[in-house]
């Protein structure tokens, strides 16, 4: 938890990766300082002409290994970027400009498959400016001949999340479910947040789960059903007929854009899992 507490209650952007070919996990030293070497010599085709305040950029590549699902995943791999002024580089204190991580929770299904030249990390989640993004993504696809792609996350997927994440237990006071729906073919962008008291949604999963560890899309269908109804019930809005585009509880809030923000420690590899199974099946 100490480790991978800096990950909660920030929002990650979401891609997916392609296996890094001849990655090795000994050398993350070696690429914080490759790294490091690239953004300087982008940042100075950028500066031509340019003012403002000249920044020292500080890479460190490190491992977190606790963010594994099984023995068979590679450890996680966090890049952070930071800085301090050069004007008083001695007193300044380093302050972090982006950090992005690569992870692989239970995704024996395609490492399995992948020649031992490969590296399979299919997720990586970034913070920071996209500027940043484009930079370290552009050094990796470079180095280790691998593609990154944005990952959305589906309405079908956000229903599972809902559901999932509902009947999950916390320690603290739990927070509502919070649904949010686009409204389609209108002039103007039109949202809908539809917000559920914890104890309510949970009493309704309960008696929509069937088997208590075991989820099946018909159960998600009839959790979301049950809601679709309720609130029709009383505002005579087919909420059916919308597209649900956020999902947010006490475990995790998810975007359909590909945002996520993790909100409790004990459930991130969790969290971590379903997001791998998702930039997995975008690979394949």
């Amino acid at each position: 938890p100490q480790q991978t507490a800096f990950l909660l209650r920030k929002q990650w952007t979401l891609y997916s990766v392609t296996p890094l070919y001849r990655f090795s996990g000994a050398r993350l030293r070696d690429y914080g300082r490759l790294l490091g070497a690239f953004i300087a010599a982008e940042k100075q085709k950028g500066l031509a002409g340019g003012g403002g305040v000249e920044l020292d950029i500080k890479v460190a590549v490190s491992s977190l290994p606790d963010l594994r699902g099984s023995d068979q995943d590679q450890a996680a791999v966090l890049v952070q970027l930071s800085s301090r002024s050069s004007a008083s580089r001695k007193n300044s204190e380093e302050k972090l400009l982006w950090s992005g991580w690569f992870c692989c929770v239970s995704g024996d299904d395609l490492s399995e498959r992948v020649p031992e030249d490969f590296t399979c990390l299919p997720l990586f989640l970034a913070n920071g400016a996209d500027s940043y993004t484009s930079i370290v993504g552009s050094w990796f696809q470079k180095t280790f001949d691998c593609c990154f792609r944005r990952l959305a996350i589906s309405p079908l997927n956000l229903s599972w999340m809902a559901a999932m994440w509902t009947g999950c237990k916390v320690d603290k006071t739990a927070s509502a479910l919070e649904l949010v729906f686009s409204v389609p073919s209108l002039p103007q962008p039109l949202d809908i947040l539809y917000a559920i008291h914890p104890e309510d949604a949970k009493d309704l999963w309960d008696t929509v789960q069937k088997t208590p560890g075991e989820i099946t899309q018909e159960e998600v269908d009839v959790f979301m059903d049950c809601l679709y109804s309720h609130f029709h019930r009383h505002f005579k809005i087919r909420l059916s007929a919308t597209k649900l585009v956020k999902v947010s509880t006490a475990i995790a809030s998810a975007h359909c854009d590909g945002f996520i923000k993790f909100l409790q420690s004990q459930y991130l590899t969790g969290v971590l899992m379903l997001l791998t199974e998702l930039a997995i099946s975008q690979i394949q």
